[in-house]
């Protein structure tokens, strides 16, 4: 899969071409078609800045990240929240299974990763495998990254993917319906999504923080989906250990030493795997949904029954669902 074949305008979704270095959109009718996309790091910057939180300015850094970024997944502070919060078996296995599954369809399927500038925990095999056409974007650039793009917006043609994977994103967007019906748009017919999202942290990413999800919330976010699965990531000792961190900055701590001294607490995620999976679901630090892309909504009605559902589930889930968080 050529990039370019797929990439469109995020505000007329018309094709676009190269003009000199950048590229530019080809339709003569759309407002941006009179001048080219930036380019940051060389990689487009696909964004209607318009329609976007984001503005030009932030981009003149040459990355756009208008927050710290640690791409590596190396530095002193995400190794001490690695330590405290542990790492992501939910996501690991639900990765595995999203390629599974996408593979099964196509021989070399077409996976967006939305929030892809650095690699997820559990998601390091959707970077690793050279049998994928991968294509990740973020709202910013990185050694991950191809574009640069808005969620609200994503600068593809229609059902050009196979598989979305969107990690600890859907808290920073400022309308998380609008991006899920785009990820509906962009996926091919019964095409999976894979969301994790948090629910019971606290704000993470500044004035880029502004929503969190239950589990039945998140559900009814994903209405246009079909269910393929779903639950809580960490529970409420993961949750509570998120809590201590922040009172602890409350107090006046810088953000390493909370982490730090919230490490003689780490053993409370491990009170997740034993907990009632309805309560823990009630308080969990995160959740998470798989699922197909469909034509036939589910219902308002069908909620309650859903939230009875998951009381339900068996407990062999219960392991990769106690030990971590969505967020970062």
């Amino acid at each position: 899969m050529r990039l370019i074949d797929v990439a469109r305008c995020p505000r007329c979704l018309g094709a676009i071409a190269p003009l000199g270095e950048r590229y530019a959109c080809q339709n003569a009718a759309c407002g941006l078609s009179k001048r080219s996309f930036m380019s940051v790091s060389g990689q487009p910057v696909l964004v209607d800045f318009e329609a976007s939180i984001f503005t030009e300015g932030a981009f003149q850094d040459g990355r756009g990240s208008v927050r710290p970024r640690d791409d590596t997944g190396q530095s002193l502070k995400t190794r001490l929240r690695e330590l405290v919060i542990g790492s992501n078996p939910v996501a690991a296995a639900m990765c595995a299974r999203l390629v599974r599954e996408a593979k099964r369809v196509r021989p070399r399927p077409a996976i967006l990763v939305i929030g892809g500038g650095a690699v997820g925990s559990g998601a390091s095999e959707l970077y690793e495998r050279d049998d994928i056409d991968l294509v990740c974007t973020d709202v910013y650039a990185s050694r991950h990254t191809h574009y640069v793009a808005d969620a609200h917006k994503l600068p593809f043609a229609t059902g050009t993917f196979d598989a979305i994977w969107i990690q600890a994103v859907l808290e920073h967007v400022l309308d998380p319906a609008i991006v899920v019906a785009e990820i509906h748009r962009v996926l091919r017919p019964g095409g999976l999504v894979y969301a994790d999202t948090p629910f019971m942290q606290q704000v993470h990413e500044g004035a880029y923080d502004f929503t969190r999800f239950t589990l039945s919330g998140h559900r009814w976010l994903f209405r246009s989906f079909e269910e393929v699965d779903s639950g809580p990531v960490g529970g409420a000792g993961t949750a509570t250990i998120w809590s201590i961190r922040y009172l602890l900055r409350a107090l006046g701590a810088p953000d390493k030493a909370a982490t730090a001294l919230t490490l003689p607490f780490f053993a409370l995620r491990f009170l997740d795997r034993v907990a009632r999976r309805r309560n823990n679901a009630d308080a969990a630090c995160g959740v998470y949904f798989m699922g197909r892309r469909s034509e036939v909504a589910i219902r308002p009605a069908d909620m309650l029954a859903y939230y009875e559902r998951q009381a339900a589930k068996p407990r062999t889930t219960r392991r990769a669902e106690g030990l971590t968080a969505a967020g970062a």
